[in-house]
């Protein structure tokens, strides 16, 4: 059985006047991941509509192992550890994808787009 592509989620509370050092911390980490890690695909840092304290840190991996691999690693509890003092609050959720839609049509453009005709009516 080959292995699907995995989704962590982390829900945190950051305080609002820790804001500015999460955000900092985030982006360290987000470039530097992003940069090299092996299986690492995507993430993002959301932060609640209706609750400023409330963030939710999204990443895609290739396989789960690949994110297991990188979160034993001395380097990513280094890298994380100022990110991580800004939270009151964490939870952690990993999921293996089991389904996806697929990409958008728009997103395939035509070299040779077909001639548009226009017929006349009375």
């Amino acid at each position: 059985m080959s292995e699907h592509r995995a989704r962590v989620v982390f829900l945190v509370r950051v305080p609002q006047e820790r804001t500015g050092d999460f955000l900092r911390a985030y982006e360290a980490v987000r470039h530097l991941v992003a940069e090299g890690v092996p299986g690492h695909l995507v993430d993002q840092v959301c932060r609640s509509a209706t609750d400023p304290e409330q963030w939710l840190i999204t990443s895609e991996w290739a396989r789960l192992a690949d994110f297991e691999a990188w979160e034993r690693s001395p380097e990513h509890r280094d890298l994380v550890r100022p990110m991580r003092e800004c939270f009151t609050d964490a939870r952690s959720l990993r999921f293996v994808v089991h389904a996806q839609t697929p990409e958008p049509l728009t997103s395939v453009i035509r070299a040779d787009p077909a001639p548009v005709v226009v017929t006349g009516g009375g």
